[in-house]
């Protein structure tokens, strides 16, 4: 049996041209996350969190160092191949809840599946082991309600409802009670424990807020590129 990490960064470095200048967003990065972590990240901003995010979601590549997932590089993944790993593997949840106006929200977690190329079975709407994560959350008497009828920590859930939905091996949450208040982030942030604690789901979280890391079970710290 492996003793592999699942995630398993090593001197991961990315370098964005701006001009004639070179951005050393990540310098020799290296980090070890355990399935069924609870991981916050934080550090302040120009530290390299999100660079380190939009790497292991397969969003862009490394300049150079490992970034591997589950046993895959995908540091050395082509473009194709980060866009079917993104599919199956990673969810995300982003300070901006990024759902559509126009569907209600069962259709925007839905949408999900349907961007991973997962049909729908006739006459079943989510998969029943999907169920538990829906009452956890406590959005099943929301879901044929647009967006404009959810309260800020609603939509949020239902955000973590489609980051969910094709069980991914991560959940990637970038400041993901930035846009409530303190009562819906308290809320937010016990229910990314429980899923934790219940569910086995790997959580890796960005945030500011050292009140919204200490949900987590394991904090690090960045500066100038580097995790501390």
């Amino acid at each position: 049996m492996s003793n592999q990490p699942l995630i398993d960064v090593t001197n991961l470095s990315k370098i964005y041209r701006q001009g004639d200048v070179d951005v050393h967003a990540l310098r020799g990065a290296n980090l070890q996350v355990e399935k069924g972590e609870f991981l916050a990240i934080c550090g302040a901003s120009g530290s390299g969190k999100s660079t380190l995010f939009h790497i292991l979601g397969a969003l862009t590549p490394a300049t150079s160092g490992s970034a591997v997932i589950g046993g895959r590089d995908i540091a050395q993944m082509t473009a194709a191949e980060r866009t079917i790993f993104r599919r199956h593997t990673v969810g995300f949840v982003f300070q901006r809840y990024n759902l559509l106006p126009t569907l209600t929200a069962q259709d925007n977690i839905l949408l999900a599946n349907f961007i991973a190329g997962k049909e729908e079975k006739k006459g079943e709407r989510f998969p029943e082991a999907f169920g538990a994560i829906l009452d956890t959350l406590d959005i099943r008497s929301r879901l044929s309600h647009k967006p404009r009828a959810l309260s800020g920590g609603q939509q949020q859930r239902v955000a973590i409802a489609r980051a969910l939905v094709n069980r991914p091996a991560i959940l990637l949450a970038d400041e993901p009670t930035g846009n409530l208040d303190s009562q819906n982030a308290a809320a937010v942030l016990g229910l990314l424990k429980e899923l934790n604690e219940k569910e086995g789901q790997t959580i890796l979280m960005i945030t500011h807020d050292n009140d919204a890391a200490s949900y987590a079970s394991r904090v690090v710290h960045m500066r100038d590129g580097q995790i501390l």
